[in-house]
């Protein structure tokens, strides 16, 4: 049976509805055997993130999913440009609610459907949010997501058209995680974070599963936008468990991308800490990675290292022009999509070097 593990002290928890942290206040991992990776028997499942199913730690005969999946996962890999014919955009934004966080939100709350669970809190920056609302719905289960007063509208809407309450906090991003904890122990609700619970990161996993069925292998990088390091983590855990059955031989090498207006993560790299202190937020257009205080740095920095990573940081007329000159190809995405983009033009890759760089959110949800 899996337990949550304390990635501090390593205290070892029961996984309850109401429990997303240690009692020492550190964060939760999962633990876990690592999954033994059947390849024939993800065509047995459909044509989504759940054909991966076996890898996740659900019970095997659990059926839960089936009635809260909206066929999320599968997104297309794409050669950016003829002219680079190594490089390959995922289109994560092809899923029901527009961006990549559908991966976690639907593994999530299919735990919290099996766990019972009444009511959800979230606290996000937008996506997330969007997701998290969307499924829950799906589960019928109540949800309050908890935004900062100056999200996209647009991104509000699309909370609000799945009935969730909002919350719109005013202040920092971490202030509106500090709302959404105070509610959570006030209300004794079901914390659906996307950075607390560790469940979210074994469904960005399948963003690594289904690189390596797409090309037949692994690449050499992955570039990845990271604030909370959602992506990054988990498409760091799924190269992981493929390594570790034998199904790849090494690890693709993830270069991080933050904006130089909030960029914790590359300060704590570039001075070799082990984690991140708190930066002021200037203010970046790519608020999906404008994160001050990231929770889970240790391991964000601790995956960048041993990949032999790199963190690239982005100014923010560079991000601009990498949204119009993804534009220019087809792909219409949103700012921090962009951001990551134009990380990748400024990465010094190698002539045959195999790149994947994900299109995490839509153009729509942007302002």
């Amino acid at each position: 049976m899996e337990q949550y593990i304390c990635n501090d002290c390593g205290k070892k928890h029961a996984i309850t509805p109401f429990i997303w942290k240690c009692t020492c206040g550190s964060l939760l991992n999962l633990e876990k055997d690592t999954p033994t990776i059947n390849v024939e028997s993800w065509n047995r499942y459909p044509n989504s993130l759940w054909r991966f199913l076996e890898t996740m730690p659900f019970q095997k005969d659990s059926n839960t999913w089936k009635s809260i999946t909206m066929g999320e996962g599968q997104t297309p890999l794409i050669v950016l440009d003829s002219l680079e014919p190594n490089t390959y955009v995922k289109v994560d934004y092809m899923m029901p609610t527009l961006s990549f966080k559908d991966r976690g939100a639907a593994v999530l709350m299919t735990k919290a459907k099996e766990l019972g669970v009444k009511k959800v809190i979230a606290d996000s920056s937008g996506n997330a949010g969007t997701a998290i609302a969307a499924y829950a719905a799906r589960c019928n289960i109540a949800c309050d997501i908890y935004l900062r007063d100056e999200t996209s509208p647009k991104k509000i809407a699309q909370v609000k058209s799945h009935g969730a309450t909002i919350k719109q906090i005013q202040g920092t991003r971490e202030d509106i995680a500090a709302a959404a904890q105070q509610a959570v122990k006030e209300e004794k609700a079901f914390y659906a974070s996307h950075v607390y619970n560790p469940y979210f990161y074994e469904g960005t996993k399948t963003y690594a599963y289904e690189i390596f069925e797409e090309l037949n292998g692994t690449p050499d990088t992955l570039i990845i936008p990271v604030g909370n390091g959602t992506l990054l983590l988990g498409a760091f855990y799924g190269f992981k468990e493929l390594l570790a059955n034998g199904l790849i031989e090494k690890m693709p090498k993830i270069i991080a991308i933050q904006a130089v207006n909030c960029s914790p993560l590359v300060v704590a790299f570039n001075n070799g800490d082990l984690s991140a202190q708190p930066v002021m937020n200037k203010g970046t257009l790519a608020e999906g990675i404008a994160i001050a205080t990231p929770a889970r740095s240790s391991q964000i920095l601790e995956a960048v290292r041993e990949t032999k990573g790199d963190f690239i940081t982005i100014e923010e007329d560079e991000i601009l022009s990498a949204r119009a000159k993804l534009s220019d190809k087809g792909f219409y995405v949103e700012v921090t999509t962009a951001a990551n983009y134009a990380g990748y033009l400024k990465y010094k890759k190698e002539p045959e070097e195999k790149i994947i760089v994900p299109l995490c959110g839509a153009g729509i949800k942007s302002n």
